[in-house]
C-alpha cells in the first residue's frame, strides 16, 4: 500500500522543521562557546570597558602633556595574598615608557597560584593605555611566605590628547584584581581518594 501524498508532505515538513531546529541548537551552542573569546577580542581591539592594549614596542614620540596615573590593587576572597603597588600614583608624559612595581606576598603556609585581571578608568581611556610588559599576562605561583616585586611597563598613547572622548582626561586609574587559580589535584592523591571510596 502506497503512502498518501498528504502524509509524505507532512513527513517532509516535519523532517525539515526538525532539521531547522537541530541547526538552530547547533548554532546557539557554537555561539555560546564563541561568545567569551569574541567578547575578549572585541574589548582588546576597542578598549571597551577599560580594557588596556598590548604594545609591541615603545612609541616614536613623547608629548609634553602630562597625565596622572593611579594604581589600585585588590585580592579576591580565597587567595591569601597581600598585594599593593609600590607607589599610589605617578605623573607621566604621554608616550613616555614607565615601569612601576606591584609587590605581592603569599601569606599562607602553602603554595598558591593567582591570575590578575585588569582594567583602567575612565573606561574610554583603555584604547590609549598600552602595556609593553605585565605580570598580568601569566599566572603567578608563590611559595609559602614568598614575596615578589612584579613590574608593569606601559605608556599612555599621545593620541589620547587628540581623541574627542579623552582629550580632557587628566588622570587614569590602573586597577588589578588577583583571583585564585585552582590547580589540578596530583594524580597520586586522586588515586588514593578513589581507593578510599
Amino acid at each position: 500500500m502506497q503512502e498518501a501524498p498528504h502524509n509524505r508532505r507532512s513527513r517532509s515538513r516535519d523532517l525539515l522543521v526538525a532539521a531547522a531546529c537541530g541547526a538552530f541548537v547547533a548554532v546557539m551552542v557554537g555561539a555560546a562557546y564563541a561568545a567569551v573569546p569574541l567578547y575578549n577580542w572585541f574589548c582588546r581591539a576597542t578598549g571597551f570597558g577599560g580594557t588596556t592594549q598590548v604594545a609591541g614596542s615603545a612609541p616614536v614620540q613623547i608629548s609634553q602633556r602630562r597625565i596622572a596615573v593611579r594604581f589600585d590593587a585588590n585580592v579576591t576572597a580565597g587567595l591569601p595574598w597581600k598585594f599593593e603597588p609600590e607607589v599610589n600614583a605617578i605623573e607621566a608624559r604621554l608616550g613616555e615608557v614607565v615601569t612601576v612595581y606591584y609587590r605581592v606576598t603569599n601569606m599562607s603556609a602553602r603554595e598558591t597560584v593567582g591570575q590578575a585581571s585588569y582594567n583602567v578608568t575612565p573606561d574610554n581611556t583603555g584604547i590609549h593605555f598600552q602595556k609593553i610588559n605585565c605580570f598580568c599576562f601569566t599566572e603567578q605561583r608563590l611559595k609559602p611566605g614568598e614575596k615578589r616585586d612584579m613590574p608593569v611597563v606601559f605608556y599612555v598613547d599621545p593620541a589620547l590628547a587628540h581623541d574627542a572622548e579623552t582629550q580632557s582626561v587628566s588622570a587614569i586609574t590602573l586597577s588589578y584584581t588577583f583571583y585564585a587559580v585552582r590547580q589540578p589535584e596530583p594524580v597520586a592523591n586522586a588515586g588514593a581518594k578513589a581507593g578510599r571510596i
